[in-house]
């Protein structure tokens, strides 16, 4: 199983890349997941990761692109020029969310 170095602590991915368990997310993990798909965090992107973060908690699920859309007022260009990789594997990647359903 791949691993991710943090500091001091060593976390668990699964094959794609996502946290294995979302309770070791933090915002240095963050980091270091944004940093693995060359992405470099800034308030835009925290924006839509906290958005993603307290939907999770929420509703125990990503929430479908369309709905972040709309909660976000960003558009789908705007997702995808700040998550290269788009919304599923790149931003719930980063929020320690686990891999969405229909994602790669």
């Amino acid at each position: 199983m791949p691993e991710l170095k943090v500091g001091d602590r060593t976390l668990l991915l699964d094959e794609d890349g996502f946290l294995d368990n979302a309770d070791d997310w933090n915002e240095e993990v963050a980091q270091v997941l944004a940093a693995t798909e060359e992405v470099e965090l800034t308030p835009e992107h925290w924006e839509i990761i906290n958005y993603l973060r307290k939907y999770y908690a929420e509703f125990n699920v990503a929430p479908m692109v369309r709905k972040l859309l709309k909660d976000t007022g960003k558009s789908q260009s705007e997702i995808y020029n700040l998550f290269p990789s788009g919304p599923g594997k790149g931003a719930c990647k980063i929020a320690g969310l686990p891999k969405p359903t229909g994602c790669v």
